[in-house]
C-alpha cells in the first residue's frame, strides 16, 4: 500500500481508522513527494518534534518509493489522460499518482480526485 499526505499524517497522529487499514497491510510505501509535503507540514506544527520523532521511527520500516526515468513517463501520460477528460488533479498529487501507477500498488487516500486517474486503485478510510 502507498500512503498519500493525508494518510501518512494520520496514521502518525494514531487516527483509528487508518490504522485498521494499515496495520493490515503487509508493508506501506511512501512517494518522496509525500514525504517532502509532510515535513513542510511539521515545519508549522507545533507537535513538529514529537511527530518528527514518529516518523523517524516509521521511516526505518517503510520504503521512500524515489522520482525515477520511468515515473517520468508515467506522470506524462496521466497528465495528458487527465487534460483530455477536463479532469485535472493537483501538480503533487499526479506526481504520486504517477509513482502508484507505475508501481502498480494500491494508494491509501481520502482525495477522491485520484479516481479519475486509470489505472490505479484508491483506498480509504
Amino acid at each position: 500500500m502507498i500512503l498519500d499526505t493525508t494518510a501518512l499524517s494520520d496514521f502518525l497522529k494514531e487516527e483509528p481508522g487508518i490504522k485498521r487499514n494499515v496495520t493490515s497491510s503487509t508493508s506501506f510505501n511512501i512517494p518522496v513527494i509525500v514525504l517532502g509535503e509532510y515535513r513542510f507540514g511539521l515545519r508549522l506544527s507545533k507537535y513538529r518534534q514529537i511527530l518528527e520523532e514518529k516518523l523517524q521511527e516509521l521511516l526505518k520500516d517503510v520504503q521512500v518509493l524515489p522520482i525515477e526515468e520511468q515515473t517520468t513517463v508515467v506522470y506524462a501520460d496521466i497528465r495528458c489522460e487527465l487534460k483530455a477528460a477536463g479532469t485535472p488533479i493537483p501538480e503533487n498529487d499526479l506526481w504520486i499518482a504517477a509513482i502508484v501507477r507505475q508501481y502498480d500498488i494500491p494508494l491509501l487516500s481520502k482525495d477522491r480526485h485520484f479516481d479519475n486517474v486509470r489505472g490505479i486503485s484508491r483506498l480509504s478510510w
